[in-house]
């Protein structure tokens, strides 16, 4: 375990990549195919993406997807590239493809798979050129992020705590920059008990990956500090090659549909801060399934619809605590029904009306009967 963790420090691994025995001599990622299964992917349909459109698409916000790069697609429109690796802007892995993909691929009529805010500005920063990374370039592309003026930045890597790589983050938040980063994923016994980073850092928006059912994937790794979960199974998404890949699983592929959400808040809430947007997401998730899940699956549409308890109708900010609640005895309780004393009060009604109804027919008739000298009269 204890020589997992330094070669942790020292490498920054993209999740849901096989590590290699070396480094490729050529760029060749893995195949995808050119087409996509039909039908629409379950992560999109479970998230209920188009809905969320209704009032955003995530225009005006720009994200840093810090990753390995990124190929052409017809879907996936990069507005710049920063290569901290000096080798060019291809994707010899496919990993930040796929990943900025999930983030703002563009909705195309016919195509099943789209974005989640289709209408962010992508910013590649190109830290690796292959399935592990070197630490030293990870934080320097977290810096390039925060000089491009990036709004969220999505980190789907993992590494070990280092303080270079903690400072890094923290200038990223006093930026008022969102940092979304994967929880990381359980491959091995040691991994169980290793927090991921920079994910665990405080003030990170921590990613665990779920199964269709909202459920913590097994391969999501519970040791970090999740905050909401995302979509890491069977996961679709553009690939190298003008393809897709399908069947993709893993913290990496789950954090890009909660960096997609934290831009369309940004985009519908201009006005909050990196915090705020962070505890919005927080508070109006589906609700937690146990260890590692953080405050569940997260949702966009009540992400850029809800108006939290303690919030404003007019103005939906995320500024202070929610209100500690009333004691218990604050308010008295309505005393259970005396079914007992509802009879006799029943029973003693009645018997006051017949008791009127007598003496109201005593005093007709008694003056009648006087008359007649209480004789019965005769029939005529």
């Amino acid at each position: 375990m204890i020589g997992r963790v330094l070669l942790a420090s020292l490498l920054a691994l993209p999740l849901g990549a096989a590590p290699a025995a070396a480094a490729p001599e050529e760029c060749k990622p893995e195949k995808g195919s050119l087409t996509i299964p039909a039908g629409e992917p379950w992560a999109q349909k479970r998230l209920d993406i188009k809905n969320a459109w209704r009032l955003t698409r995530g225009a005006g916000v720009r994200v840093a997807v810090v990753d390995s790069g990124a190929d052409y697609h017809p879907q996936v429109q990069i507005a710049k590239i920063i290569d901290e690796t000096h080798t060019g802007h291809r994707d010899c892995v496919g990993h930040g493809t796929a990943v900025s993909g999930i983030i703002g691929a563009r909705y195309v009529s016919g195509t099943p798979f789209h974005g989640v805010a289709p209408e962010v500005e992508l910013v590649m920063v190109k830290q690796s050129n292959k399935p592990e990374g070197d630490i030293a370039k990870l934080i320097s592309a977290i810096d390039d992020a925060v000089a491009a003026k990036a709004e969220v930045i999505n980190v789907s890597v993992r590494a070990s705590d280092h303080s270079g790589l903690r400072a890094a983050v923290q200038r990223a938040l006093d930026k008022d920059i969102v940092v979304v980063a994967a929880a990381g994923n359980v491959t091995g016994p040691d991994d169980e008990d290793v927090p991921a980073y920079p994910a665990a850092y405080e003030g990170v928006l921590a990613v665990g990956a779920a199964t269709p059912d909202g459920r913590r994937a097994d391969l999501s790794n519970a040791t970090t500090p999740v905050a909401v979960l995302g979509p890491g199974t069977d996961i679709t998404a553009p690939w190298p090659g003008l393809g897709y890949k399908r069947d993709l699983k893993g913290t990496s592929f789950a954090t890009p549909y909660v960096a997609g959400t934290a831009a369309l808040v940004r985009s519908r809430f201009p006005q909050l801060t990196q915090e705020q947007v962070r505890r919005r997401i927080i508070a109006t998730a589906e609700g937690t399934t146990g260890t590692g899940s953080g405050a569940g699956m997260v949702n966009p549409v009540l992400a850029v619809t809800a108006v939290l308890p303690y919030e404003d109708a007019d103005a939906p900010v995320v500024a202070e605590p929610p209100p500690t609640a009333l004691p218990a005895d604050a308010i008295a309780k309505v005393p259970p029904r005396d079914e007992t004393a509802i009879g006799i009060s029943m029973a003693m009604g009645a018997g006051a009306m017949v008791a009127i109804a007598v003496a109201g027919a005593l005093a007709l008739l008694i003056p009648l009967g006087r008359r007649r000298g209480w004789r019965p009269g005769r029939p005529s």
